[in-house]
């Protein structure tokens, strides 16, 4: 659903919670609390603060949830922000290839920044995946550092990225991709088993890297059969043989971090890997 889509559907926000609850609750309402479908429509008889249409009251005796709406334990929840905005916030930064920065959004949505800010962090937390299934076909294995250049040039090897933060990326070709943060300077076969482990299925087809020594020494015994490296100091493909896929990731992960400024960095990393 493109932003064309979420304007001509979502014109208002009655639109919007009939759309939520339809997506919600397939079958008709039930009780947010104890799931009980034996639910009455509240229907406001005076004007009030709450403006929220659509109220719900569960029946059951034992239940202590009083009133729900389908926004009831949703981001959406408790916000005075027209549900519109939301929906068209969500719009924006599903789409927004690089990411887009709370700026972006005050200017689009007419909000303040501190609103938009909130918004923005709030709609990338929910989009966080927990847990998940395993990465598998063929899968691509790289690290990068963020942090920008290096100010002590005289310093090489692993001491040069003792101040930037490195992160470490997952793709499945053709499918899903995951990236961990795992903290400042270089990252190590120790730092890299865990989370191969966690994210990697056993029986996935081959594995990619390039020649870094860490990625012999962190890849699961199982999994060393199927390794294949590519050296980036000769070729950068041979045959299927790339991990070109992560690394156009790395790339599109950098520039977004540079479209979350002026927030501070280590926010802009939290906020970006609760989506990835």
């Amino acid at each position: 659903m493109n932003l064309i889509d979420v304007t001509a559907l979502f014109k208002s926000d009655d639109d919007c919670l009939e759309y939520w609850e339809k997506l919600r609750w397939p079958s008709g309402p039930r009780c947010v609390s104890c799931g009980s479908d034996k639910i009455s429509v509240v229907t406001r008889q005076t004007e009030s603060k709450n403006k929220r249409q659509r109220i719900f009251a569960c029946l059951e005796p034992n239940c202590r949830q009083q009133q729900f709406s389908a926004t009831s334990g949703t981001i959406f929840h408790d916000s005075h922000l027209p549900l519109t905005k939301w929906l068209t916030a969500i719009a924006l930064i599903v789409d927004a290839k690089k990411g887009m920065s709370a700026k972006q959004l005050q200017r689009h949505l007419k909000v303040s920044y501190g609103t938009a800010w909130h918004l923005a962090h709030r709609i990338r937390k929910a989009m966080e995946e927990n847990g998940g299934s395993f990465l598998t076909g063929t899968v691509e294995i790289d690290e990068t550092y963020i942090g920008g250049k290096t100010i002590r040039r005289h310093q090489r090897g692993n001491r040069k990225y003792q101040d930037k933060d490195a992160v470490v990326g997952m793709v499945e070709r053709g499918g899903r991709l995951r990236m961990r943060h795992i903290g400042k300077g270089s990252a190590t076969a120790k730092a890299i088993t865990p989370l191969v482990e966690a994210n990697v299925s056993p029986d996935a087809e081959r594995i990619m890297t390039d020649e870094s020594a860490i990625h012999p020494y962190g890849l699961p015994k199982e999994q060393l059969a199927k390794h294949y490296t590519i050296n980036h100091s000769r070729e950068y493909v041979r045959g299927e043989v790339h991990t070109n896929t992560i690394e156009s990731a790395f790339s599109l992960l950098k520039r977004g971090i540079c479209r979350q400024l002026p927030q501070s960095f280590d926010k802009t990393l939290a906020s970006l890997f609760g989506r990835v």
